[in-house]
C-alpha cells in the first residue's frame, strides 16, 4: 500500500489546494497559540471548506482543553485529532468514543485504518450554546511522541489510538523542529502494534530513505517543505510527495 502523506501546518487556502493537488492524503492545522503555523479556527474552517472529501482534515493540538477539542473539531469540519501534547491515556480515548452534539453536518472519513469496533453509546458532551456540526463516530486520533532515545517508546502501548506519530525530542518545543530522529527507534516502535506516522526533519532530500527504512503508515512534513514558517515551498511539496509516493513498497 502506498504511504500517506501528510502536509502539516497549513494556514491558507492556495497552500492548501496545491498540497492537494500535488497529491497529500491529509493536511494538518495548528491550533496552537504559540506555533508560528497556528490557525485561527474561522481560516481552518474556510480552507476545509474548499477541500475534498476524500483529504484528511487534521487538527493539531497541544495540551488543550477538552470541550475546545470538541468545538474546533465541530466547526471546522475535522476529521482527524492529533494530540502533541501531555495528553492522558484516558483524555485521548474520550475522542475515539461515539459523540452527539448538535448541529447538521457530518464529517468525511478519516485517513486511518481501521480499528475493532467499538460501541460506547452515545455520550452527552459539555458544548458552548453556539450549534456546531455534528461529529461523526468515525473521527480519528492520533497521538505525538517525541522520540529521544529506547525509553522514549515506553509510553506507546498505553495510547491506544488509531496512529503514534513519532516526532523529534526538543526540551523546549512540542513538535515541528525539523530536527531529525533515529530512525531505528521508529523501526522498534512498529513492533509495538499500531500504525506508525514518521515524522520530524523529513524533507524532500531523506523522505525515500525514511520510507525505505522505516516503512511507517505515513509521513509528516511541516518545515521541511517550507519556504518560512506557515508558508509551504510548493516545489518542496511536489517533490516531497513525489519522492514519497516513488518510495512506497509495492
Amino acid at each position: 500500500m502506498s504511504v500517506r502523506v501528510k502536509i502539516c501546518g497549513i494556514t491558507n487556502v492556495e497552500d492548501a489546494l496545491a498540497a492537494v493537488a500535488a497529491g497529500a492524503d491529509a493536511l494538518g492545522f495548528m491550533f496552537y497559540e504559540p506555533s508560528p503555523r497556528k490557525v485561527s479556527i474561522e481560516a481552518a474552517g474556510n480552507i476545509i471548506r474548499e477541500l475534498p472529501p476524500l483529504v484528511a482534515k487534521v487538527g493539531v493540538f497541544v495540551n488543550a482543553a477538552e470541550e475546545m477539542v470538541w468545538r474546533v473539531a465541530g466547526e471546522c469540519g475535522l476529521d482527524t485529532l492529533q494530540f502533541h501534547g501531555e495528553e492522558s491515556p484516558e483524555f485521548c480515548g474520550r475522542f475515539s468514543a461515539p459523540k452527539k452534539v448538535s448541529g447538521t453536518t457530518a464529517l468525511t472519513p478519516a485517513l486511518s485504518p481501521r480499528r475493532g469496533g467499538t460501541d460506547a453509546g452515545d455520550l452527552a458532551v459539555s458544548l458552548p450554546a453556539a450549534p456546531v456540526p455534528r461529529m461523526s463516530t468515525s473521527i480519528k486520533v492520533y497521538k505525538a511522541f517525541r522520540i529521544q532515545n529506547l525509553e522514549s517508546l515506553q509510553p506507546l502501548p498505553s495510547y491506544q489510538t488509531d496512529a503514534w506519530l513519532l516526532d523529534s525530542f526538543a526540551s523546549d518545543n512540542p513538535g515541528g523542529t525539523g530536527k531529525q530522529f533515529n530512525w531505528d527507534l521508529a523501526i522498534q516502535a512498529k513492533k509495538l502494534g499500531r500504525p506508525i506516522i514518521l515524522a520530524g526533519g523529513l524533507t524532500p532530500e531523506n523522505v525515500a530513505e525514511a520510507i525505505r527504512k522505516v516503512r511507517p503508515y505515513a509521513v509528516d512534513v511541516s518545515s521541511g517543505v517550507e519556504s518560512m514558517p506557515g508558508k509551504k515551498d510548493r516545489l518542496k511539496v511536489v517533490r516531497f510527495i513525489m519522492d514519497a509516493k516513488a518510495a512506497s513498497p509495492r
